[in-house]
């Protein structure tokens, strides 16, 4: 049996667009380990949501994915059939979405969306779903349980609509947990709270976990990896301590100055010039030229490819290799 609880290789997916179908993410490979915690970050647009709803099968109609698996143990959700993703989302994986008043009804009560699950998969009877949805609401946080548990979302505060959510992805212990923008919207103080409860259920049941973010704040405190997209790529993946000691890809290196340090004073804060280019507008070359600092005529010309170093590290860039630049970075 895989070592992973989660692989995915060579994912490519595509949109229609004015001129043909666009690549919106291209050959990703990342894993997940059983009780890891990998952080897949990037500035918006550069491909995250896209390789987790891909992962889920939840894409729209209208993308498609090319190339690449989706392997869940000897499973290849890429390929399985309507019900057999039926029985695997919630199930095996589940997913915690962006934002979730848009994404729990507000039709219906918290309870028994979370015991929507229950039933689904485990076969319980209504009556045992909502008792099991008020366990598992008072295990992630929910105070009140027994009274919130016939709460409909709008009743409910946005830390603890979120945890609502979480419970409905824990509700059949998952193997693997996406988690896309946990903390979106919350206050301070509920995203520790949020993230807190993440990782304290990873202890408990030993899941994988994608913690899609752009916050590198949280990654520092909760990941054991990184995968840094950009342009719909990985341009860099490794172990939390190392990337942010000595990052190889000067994307990485930028994303990381431009967090705001204590005690350290500056006139404004720093930026990464321009923006990332639409899918339809994807340069030659490397993606990150336009706006790289230590980008080079091959740069303009040639898509470097994801190299592994020895140290198991990976990283997008024709002058990774260079000591100047690694020890600048450092």
């Amino acid at each position: 049996m895989s070592e992973h609880a989660l692989s995915i290789r060579g994912l490519t997916v595509s949109f229609p667009g004015p001129a043909g179908r666009m690549r919106v993410i291209e050959d990703v490979s990342l894993d997940i380990g059983r009780g890891e915690i990998v952080g897949l970050v990037g500035e918006s647009g550069s491909g995250k949501s896209v390789t987790a709803l891909a992962t889920m099968r939840l894409l729209a109609p209208t993308a498609r994915v090319d190339a690449g698996s989706v392997l869940l143990g000897d499973r290849d959700l890429a390929r399985l059939s309507k019900d057999g993703l039926l029985k695997v989302r919630g199930a095996d994986m589940a997913m915690v979405f962006q934002e979730p008043m848009t994404s729990l009804n507000p039709l219906f009560r918290a309870g028994f969306q979370i015991g929507e699950t229950l039933e689904a998969h485990l076969g319980l009877s209504r009556a045992e779903a909502r008792e099991r949805a008020i366990t598992l609401m008072h295990a992630v946080g929910i105070p009140a349980p027994e009274q919130r548990v016939d709460d409909y979302p709008h009743q409910l505060s946005g830390g603890m609509r979120q945890r609502v959510m979480i419970a409905m992805a824990m509700a059949c212990s998952p193997k693997v947990l996406l988690a896309d923008e946990p903390t979106t919207a919350l206050d301070v103080t509920i995203q520790a709270q949020i993230l807190a409860l993440v990782r304290r259920l990873r202890d408990d049941t030993g899941m994988g976990v994608l913690l899609i973010t752009h916050d590198l704040g949280v990654v520092a405190g909760m990941a054991n990896r990184v995968v840094v997209m950009y342009a719909g790529l990985v341009m860099e993946e490794a172990p939390v301590r190392a990337l942010y000691a000595a990052p190889l890809h000067p994307y990485t290196r930028l994303l990381l100055k431009s967090i705001p340090r204590v005690g350290i004073k500056a006139e404004r804060l720093h930026q990464i010039p321009g923006t990332t280019p639409p899918p339809s507008r994807f340069p030659a070359g490397c993606r990150f030229h336009p706006r790289c600092p230590d980008a080079i005529d091959q740069c303009r010309s040639q898509l470097p490819p994801l190299e592994t170093l020895a140290d198991g590290r990976r990283v997008r860039c024709w002058r990774a290799h260079e000591t100047g630049l690694v020890s600048a970075q450092a």
